[in-house]
């Protein structure tokens, strides 16, 4: 389990730290919806933009829920949640992203890194069945493989563990990278190239050479 202060949180962001909470608080949970906080006293509650409904809309309900620390876009009213602690950062989910990335960074664990348009689920819970009697395995819940899945699987890793598997999924040109560096994987496995997300690629090739970046550092 991972654990820091909001303090040492905000250090590795770069983040401004205000609000009237504990600034010793600690860390070890990270949360994107408040629908789904299981140790709230424990969570970093990130506010992410939203297509239809912003994160920042559901400060109030995770406060409720106990919450006490946020990354955040925009500072809400203080006295709405006067116990809060409150990360100002520029862009919510790079912040995420980069926390992440550097938790990865504090672990030397081999770890498998897994890309395709079909069937990383799949070959990740193979895998996992083959090896988890040999290896203490963190690997990526369900199918968290986006933007936002990639990080909080990857917040999973602690000093128990000794192989990761994570998969990686993406949309759009540039996505790749940035799941790279969170993941930063010692091996690969593309399990093919198929017409899911095909609209955001200029062709199939271009397409392979997006997902082909997840190996870019791999041995």
């Amino acid at each position: 389990m991972a654990s820091y202060t909001i303090t040492q949180i905000a250090a590795l962001l770069g983040a401004r730290l205000t609000g009237g909470g504990n600034v010793h608080a600690p860390i070890d949970y990270l949360s994107t919806d408040s629908r789904k906080i299981a140790f709230p006293e424990n969570t970093l509650f990130f506010a992410l933009p939203g297509t239809h409904r912003h994160g920042e809309q559901f400060l109030a309900d995770a406060y409720a829920l106990g919450v006490r620390q946020f990354v955040v876009n925009q500072l809400p009213q203080a006295s709405s949640l006067p116990l809060a602690m409150f990360l100002t950062v520029p862009n919510v989910l790079e912040a995420l992203q980069q926390l992440a990335a550097a938790h990865r960074t504090q672990y030397k664990l081999p770890v498998i890194g897994i890309t395709g348009s079909y069937g990383k689920t799949v070959v990740k819970e193979w895998l996992f069945q083959l090896l988890h009697t040999h290896y203490k395995l963190v690997r990526s819940p369900k199918s968290f493989n986006s933007q936002i899945g990639v990080p909080l699987s990857v917040w999973e890793i602690d000093a128990t563990h000794n192989l990761g598997i994570f998969e990686a999924g993406i949309s759009l040109p540039g996505e790749m990278a940035i799941l790279e560096r969170i993941i930063q994987p010692t091996w690969g496995i593309l399990t093919n190239i198929g017409s899911p997300h095909a609209e955001g690629f200029a062709s199939q090739q271009h397409k392979l050479e997006e997902k082909a970046k997840l190996f870019e550092h791999c041995l």
